[in-house]
């Protein structure tokens, strides 16, 4: 299994994800359409729920997200819970956001309470 990156732009966030269990996604994602831009990202990630690491880190760092990429972010997190009821891998998140965004920090308040793994909040000084 390859490493799938994605550059970020003004609208879209940088993405790395690695077999090592290394994923990655930071910036800010309003792309156009967020069902196209992550296809790829959900399909990586259904070939890597068949053999995962042992661990899986999902860092999220995101500046601000559209109402649509709000629902591919779930769909990313619902299949991380997936590949750990599966108990194929450790699985956590590290949500990171400005210690001074409240929204963001509500946003990964709300997706712990939803994603039922192992979730933590991480707040960082601009």
């Amino acid at each position: 299994m390859e490493n799938f990156s994605i550059e970020g732009t003004a609208k879209t966030p940088r993405i790395d994800l690695s077999p090592s269990g290394a994923l990655i996604i930071e910036g800010r994602s309003i792309p156009e359409n967020s069902i196209d831009f992550y296809k790829p990202v959900m399909d990586w990630l259904a070939e890597y729920s068949k053999n995962p690491s042992a661990v899986t880190e999902f860092v999220v760092r995101l500046e601000y997200f559209n109402t649509s990429s709000s629902k591919c972010i779930l769909d990313i997190f619902k299949r991380l819970k997936m590949i750990a009821q599966d108990r194929r891998s450790e699985v956590k998140v590290k949500w990171c956001y400005n210690a001074d965004d409240e929204d963001m920090l509500e946003a990964g308040e709300d997706y712990r309470e939803i994603a039922g793994i192992p979730f933590e909040l991480s707040a960082y000084e601009q």
